[in-house]
C-alpha cells in the first residue's frame, strides 16, 4: 500500500514538472540565445488579429440569432482572448523584453526612433486589451495599422533585414 502511494506521488511530481517545463519552453528564452526570427513575429501577432476579428464576427453573428447558442458565443469570447493575449505575450517578453534596446538620450535620432517603437508597441497593448473588451471591429483596425506601422519602424523602409 505504501509502495504504490509512493509511485502515484512521484507520477504526480513527474507531471507537475512536465506542465511547467512544457510552458517554459513555449515562451521564448530570456537568456542571450541570439535564436530570434522576427519575420515569425510579426506573422503571429497578425495571425493573431485575423483569429480576434474572426472572433468577434463569430460573437456578432452568433448574438443576433433568435436563441443563441451560449455555449459557442463563450468559446469565441476566449478563443478571442487567448489570442489578444499571445500579442500582449510577444509585444512585451518578445519586443520590449529583448529585441528593442535602450538607447542613449545623448543620441537624438536613434533616441526618436526607440521611443517611437516603444510607443506602437504600447499602443499594440492598448488595443490588444480593447479588443478583449468589446466586438467593435475599430480595434482590429488600428491593431493592424499599429502592425503595419511598427513593421515599418523596426525593420526600416528597406524591410526584413535584422
Amino acid at each position: 500500500m505504501k509502495n504504490t502511494i509512493g509511485k502515484k506521488f512521484v507520477m504526480l511530481a513527474v507531471l507537475a514538472c512536465l506542465v511547467i517545463l512544457t510552458s517554459m519552453v513555449y515562451s521564448h528564452c530570456q537568456i542571450p540565445c541570439g535564436i530570434y526570427d522576427d519575420p515569425q513575429r510579426f506573422d503571429m501577432m497578425a495571425e493573431n488579429i485575423t483569429t480576434i476579428e474572426k472572433s468577434m464576427n463569430q460573437i456578432t453573428d452568433l448574438s443576433k440569432e433568435s436563441k443563441p447558442n451560449m455555449n459557442q458565443i463563450v468559446r469565441w469570447v476566449q478563443n478571442k482572448e487567448e489570442h489578444a493575449d499571445e500579442i500582449c505575450h510577444i509585444v512585451t517578453f518578445y519586443f520590449m523584453s529583448q529585441r528593442i534596446k535602450p538607447v542613449d538620450r545623448s543620441d537624438g535620432k536613434a533616441y526618436a526612433e526607440y521611443v517611437q517603437k516603444l510607443t506602437l508597441l504600447h499602443e499594440m497593448l492598448v488595443y490588444s486589451m480593447k479588443a478583449k473588451q468589446t466586438t467593435d471591429l475599430s480595434n482590429v483596425e488600428k491593431l493592424k495599422a499599429l502592425l503595419k506601422e511598427f513593421e515599418t519602424a523596426y525593420f526600416g523602409e528597406a524591410g526584413h533585414k535584422h
